[in-house]
């Protein structure tokens, strides 16, 4: 029986020529990635190891983004604890503020990760970099702490899932549609400890962009890892980014999956996860009359360049509802200050939203657009869980940045096609 992508990958990477589904290997590691949050708890983990350095000081990546700018003095204690131990290994991949930004948006950006890697990450979505026909996924700070002090990891090769894409997008249908369509399709627990691999010739009408965001969410249907087919769109963006030697994988023809899926593109219509649970999906003409208080444009799934020109496009000349907030997160610093240098900035101030320099900060109810009692949130972020975002009786409803933008206007959830 033939690989998926995943496991040519694992299989390479455990020094193997064939692994099969629910095989336990040891795998090496081209990239280890922890955050604020995360790493604190790993570096303590590495010190009880007893090693004195890092297992390579190029394939370690932190990225304080959580709670940053630091919005307290924990959160300040948190960062100077890790930029310490960054600097006692001579970690290369250090990034805080002023060149900082999300992390799974930021590691791409820098050309940390191409095709054929094995990325680890202490955040749950280290799934993002799948995009570029990589294996990651995420993992505990212990894990981390082993990744770093050894270079590899133990893992079980999932099973996998296939998703075959075909036809085009609507206008204003994005990649964050896609992936909240097939989450309420499969449901959150429908890709359990599974590779969610994406293939077809509608890979080819979906940018960069598209594939970051479905990668990022595969964690949200339980998926192991998300994985894409490469493709001439994924050399260009490699080619762009990084100098890193890559390694393409195919899946065999004879490759075993679980179940597969053919996802027809143009049929995919906006769609809204209601709270409590990224399966609890509507299509933008079944949502109904749902006032909202706050939208918020951003986050390690939606705060690229392409999310930055949408949300513009929509609300160039018009105004966010006077009862909402508005707050639009552009995810590096590279995104920002080509969303400046583009206008965007422009046509967001006077439209009356808010523009943050770079953070986490309000997906996971941190800082920079907390929700009060009763309150609810447009948000293009990845989970909408109970408190999620403030308070545990606000609510968030996930969406694309079109249908954010659009809402933002109405000062209710709403199509882009009625603005």
């Amino acid at each position: 029986m033939g690989m998926t992508m995943t496991q040519k990958i694992l299989a390479d990477h455990a020094g193997l020529e064939n692994v099969k589904a629910g095989q336990l290997i040891k795998a090496k590691l081209d990239l280890v990635l922890g955050n604020d949050i995360t790493t604190p708890v790993a570096v303590k983990e590495f010190r009880k190891i007893g090693v004195s350095k890092v297992f390579d000081k190029n394939k370690i990546a932190i990225v304080p983004d959580h709670f940053t700018p630091n919005k307290d003095i924990k959160s300040a204690e948190q960062v100077k604890f890790i930029k310490e131990f960054a600097r006692e290994m001579g970690i290369v991949n250090y990034f805080e503020i002023g060149q900082m930004g999300v992390e799974h948006a930021l590691l791409p950006e820098k050309g940390l990760v191409v095709a054929g890697d094995v990325v680890i990450g202490a955040d749950s979505h280290t799934c993002t970099y799948g995009a570029l026909g990589a294996f990651s996924t995420g993992i505990g700070s212990t894990d981390m702490a082993a990744g770093m002090a050894t270079g590899e990891a133990w893992f079980k090769v999932p099973e996998a899932i296939k998703f075959v894409l075909k036809g085009k997008l609507r206008k204003w249908v994005s990649g964050k549609d896609v992936i909240l369509h097939i989450i309420g399709m499969i449901g959150v627990d429908g890709a359990l400890y599974k590779s969610m691999e994406f293939t077809g010739e509608g890979l080819s009408r979906l940018s960069m962009d598209d594939r970051l965001s479905m990668a990022n969410m595969a964690i949200e249907a339980g998926g192991k890892n998300g994985i894409f087919d490469v493709d001439e769109k994924t050399l260009e963006y490699i080619k762009e980014h990084s100098t890193k030697p890559y390694k393409i994988y195919k899946a065999d023809s004879d490759a075993e999956y679980s179940e597969a899926y053919e996802i027809d593109l143009s049929e995919i219509k906006s769609t809204v996860a209601f709270p409590h649970l990224p399966e609890n999906t509507r299509t933008i003409d079944k949502v109904g009359n749902v006032a909202i208080d706050q939208v918020v444009i951003g986050s390690c799934t939606n705060g690229r360049i392409e999310d930055m020109r949408v949300a513009a496009a929509i609300l160039k000349g018009r105004k966010v509802h006077p009862k909402v907030r508005c707050i639009i997160i552009p995810a590096t610093q590279k995104i920002w200050k080509q969303s400046m240098n583009e206008g965007l900035f422009d046509i967001f101030v006077d439209s009356g939203a808010a523009v943050s320099t770079p953070t986490c900060g309000p997906c996971l109810g941190g800082h920079m657009g907390i929700l009060a009692k009763g309150e609810r949130a447009v948000a293009t972020t990845n989970r909408n869980f109970v408190g999620r975002m403030g308070h545990p009786e606000s609510e968030v409803y996930l969406a694309s940045p079109a249908v954010a933008a659009a809402s933002a206007i109405a000062g209710r959830i709403a199509s882009p096609d009625e603005i």
